[in-house]
């Protein structure tokens, strides 16, 4: 490998949603980067596979309503 071009490789702390900690190996930020995630495997319905009921009835009355349909 060529020396110089690729970044470091260095310990970040990662906070889930729900508040738990854990420290992996990255190439983002410097020492002591820290990682808060928005979206996690853990509540996430793409992971979870629970799936809320969107209200697409109140959604087409609106757009129904609005453009005189």
């Amino acid at each position: 490998m060529k020396q110089g071009i690729h970044p470091n490789y260095e310990e970040i702390k990662i906070t889930m949603t729900d508040g738990e900690v854990f420290t992996t190996r990255s190439t983002i930020g410097g020492k002591d980067a820290k990682m808060t995630l928005a979206v996690d495997p853990k509540s996430h319905p793409a992971y979870t596979g629970k799936h809320r009921m969107l209200d697409t009835a109140g959604r087409v009355d609106k757009f129904k309503n609005r453009y005189g349909m």
